[in-house]
């Protein structure tokens, strides 16, 4: 079994430390691959990207390739569980607002990013171009951005977040869809139940597109070990339908602190075992590698 990790979050973005005290977590805990995968930058003031100049970027990017060029040996990962090196990818989680986020294509032909994941964290209104933020630490915040953003329409709002996601999958085309079902993080079953019909028809809708595109869906244990879920994203209705449909899948922890790297995963395992899964998708230099669970 490999330990990896392909969504961690660096003090370049809203993780606190800098990528060099990550990799030395992952060599302590005996990593085969940590993937670095900062937020994108955004064309507005915020506290959670990476800031939105060239040089910043640049910054970001020569960090990580200056420990991807280095040797950094983690013990015990080689075939025969001999000291073997740890390998280090160079990523991006590119947010999607539709007319507002640099398209996942810019990134890809201008600099050497080995993957990319794709995200919904802000929700564009169509009409009013207002942005929803469903994410961060404060559950008030997405309270209140339903009632003022979409006038406490739950059901406009979570079609809005779905179809967005499905734009992402068809017109960025990212290696990884990120926590796909998050919109569930901070609705705790107040506003909707995961098993109505018009939400679980949204969820059908966009896993054909995500099988059609080739997409890899991670599995995201984030929102078990913050408290801030009851369950993975996604779930484990929509896990069972992922695997009748044979869409590939990664587990992230999406780390934002080097001890987080591997959060849950001993029992993300089990779970995804239990539902049949047997393989996960890990990126290597000679491309998406299948790698037993």
């Amino acid at each position: 079994m490999k330990l990896f990790n392909l969504h961690t979050h660096t003090k370049f973005s809203d993780g606190s430390e800098g990528p060099d005290k990550y990799v030395e977590e992952a060599i302590r805990q005996g990593f085969h691959t940590l993937g670095f995968s900062d937020h994108s930058p955004v064309p507005f003031t915020n506290n959670f990207a990476i800031e939105d100049t060239k040089e910043a970027l640049e910054d970001y990017i020569q960090t990580v390739m200056a420990l991807k060029a280095a040797a950094h040996v983690s013990p015990g990962i080689g075939p025969d569980g001999e000291d073997s090196e740890l390998q280090i990818l160079l990523a991006l989680e590119v947010d999607y607002i539709p007319g507002v986020t640099t398209p996942v294509l810019y990134y890809r032909e201008k600099f050497p990013f080995d993957y990319f994941i794709g995200s919904v964290h802000l929700v564009r209104n169509n009409q009013t171009h207002k942005l929803w933020f469903i994410d961060g630490p404060n559950i008030e915040i997405y309270d209140e951005g339903l009632k003022t953003i979409f006038n406490s329409d739950i059901k406009k709002a979570v079609t809005t977040y779905y179809h967005q996601i499905n734009e992402m999958v068809v017109n960025e085309k990212p290696d990884i869809i990120g926590h796909l079902d998050k919109i569930k993080m901070y609705n705790r079953n107040r506003y909707f139940h995961e098993d109505e019909a018009w939400y679980v028809a949204l969820v059908d809708e966009t896993l054909g597109m995500i099988r059609n595109a080739g997409s890899i869906v991670e599995v995201n244990t984030r929102g078990l070990y913050k408290k801030r879920s009851d369950s993975l994203f996604p779930g484990p209705a929509i896990l069972k339908k992922i695997l009748a449909l044979g869409i590939p899948i990664t587990i992230s922890s999406d780390a934002h602190k080097p001890h987080e790297l591997s959060l849950f995963f001993p029992e993300t395992r089990q779970l995804l075992t239990e539902i049949g899964f047997r393989v996960l998708y890990l990126k290597t230099k000679s491309g998406w590698e299948e790698t037993g669970i």
